[in-house]
């Protein structure tokens, strides 16, 4: 099939790294991975990220005028689209093209992750939030990402409307592959690293916990590696200063220099507040380390709590420091936990079984589509 793809809230050839970007990306190698022709359909950037009424209403033009464009292309080609896919799509970032494209070439509409804040129904993203919720109402199905969504898109596309469900996932190939050995020197300092942007908001937050329960453990070895930059930088090397002779700060690394990281080092630690989708643990287990994050539910739906790493609850730093403690201090339980990571991504989260589920979806909802619309055309 040939597949349309839309990231309204950032492309994924867009400059700047980020965990969504990289969802993006993955979304169309996994199309790609089953065989699907996948193009992007546009590098509109729907985004406001400040409620800003005017900046809504002028994207909103601009996404019809875009929508009214790729209809003319599509129309007058050869071979055209046979379904539109949509990446993340919320108030912040509604999906303007996708409706009026779909409805004009009688295509199915798929959104994956699809997520509905019903305090932002008023307020200054009002717009926003209607432009989003008409789309995913419209929508031929929903596909679940973050088990967070479920509740409020289901309630307002009704119980009895299509949607699927696709686990998070990576493509393990390009990081270990075999479990890398780890460090038994004795007395040795247990290696900690992190991967985060440093932004305001949840991302400082998390480091500024992560900072608060690693101070309370200064009685154990332990040395951290933090691997990210942002524009909250200095706020973060500000929170980490009493640690500073333990903290070692790598800057923005390549894919591959993160995985080469990763394998060298012992646990992965991110509190993970407002986190959404927890890639950067998937990316830690496949290199084979038992992981401490906060349960958010994207973050539990990767981690197999207790088996895999620790989950505590979120913006808890002392459950989070006991976590840690136990982790440091318990080699055995760190061995054990890097073996069952490593196992658990590769068979619940690797690349092969994404593209073979988003397949038999696109597959579901062209067949579907197809019945009801020559239904439809019925002369009764």
């Amino acid at each position: 099939m040939k597949v349309a793809f839309y990231a309204p809230l950032k492309a994924p050839d867009h400059p700047v790294a980020s965990g969504d970007r990289e969802i993006a990306r993955a979304l169309m190698q996994a199309l790609s991975t089953a065989g699907h022709e996948v193009t992007l359909a546009s590098r509109l950037r729907s985004f406001d990220a400040h409620g800003d009424a005017m900046r809504q209403a002028r994207l909103a033009q601009v996404g019809q005028r875009v929508g009214r464009r790729l209809v003319a292309k599509y129309a007058g080609a050869v071979n055209g689209p046979d379904v539109w896919f949509t990446y993340h799509l919320h108030h912040k970032a509604p999906d303007f093209p996708g409706p009026l494209v779909t409805r004009a070439l009688g295509i199915p509409y798929i959104v994956a992750e699809a997520s509905i804040a019903p305090r932002r129904r008023e307020g200054p993203w009002a717009a926003g939030h209607a432009h989003a919720c008409t789309a995913i109402r419209d929508a031929d199905t929903v596909i679940f990402v973050n088990p967070a969504d479920i509740r409020e898109v289901r309630k307002a596309r009704g119980e009895h409307a299509p949607f699927a469900m696709l686990a998070p996932f990576i493509d393990v190939s390009r990081f270990a592959i075999e479990r890398p050995p780890r460090s038994t020197i004795a007395g040795a300092p247990i290696r900690l690293i992190t991967v985060a942007m440093m932004r305001e908001g949840v991302k400082l937050a998390s480091y500024r916990l992560l900072a608060d329960a690693l101070g309370r453990l200064r009685d154990l070895r332990f040395a951290l590696t933090i691997v990210g930059d942002g524009p909250a930088r200095a706020s973060v090397e500000s929170a980490f200063a009493r640690l500073a002779d333990r903290v070692t700060f790598a800057g923005v690394r390549s894919k591959d220099d993160v995985a080469a990281l990763l394998q060298r080092h012992d646990v992965f630690v991110w509190p993970a507040i407002g986190e959404a989708i927890g890639i950067a643990f998937l990316e830690a287990q496949a290199c084979a380390l038992p992981v401490i994050g906060g349960a958010a539910p994207g973050v539990a739906g990767v981690v197999a709590a207790g088996r895999t790493g620790l989950l505590v609850p979120p913006g808890d730093s002392g459950a989070f420091a006991g976590a840690l403690r136990r982790m440091i201090v318990d080699g055995p339980l760190r061995e054990r936990m890097s073996a069952d990571a490593f196992a658990h991504v590769r068979a619940h989260h690797d690349l092969p079984a994404a593209a073979r589920r988003l397949d038999a979806i696109l597959r579901e909802v062209v067949a579907r589509h197809r019945t009801e619309h020559a239904a439809a055309a019925l002369p009764w």
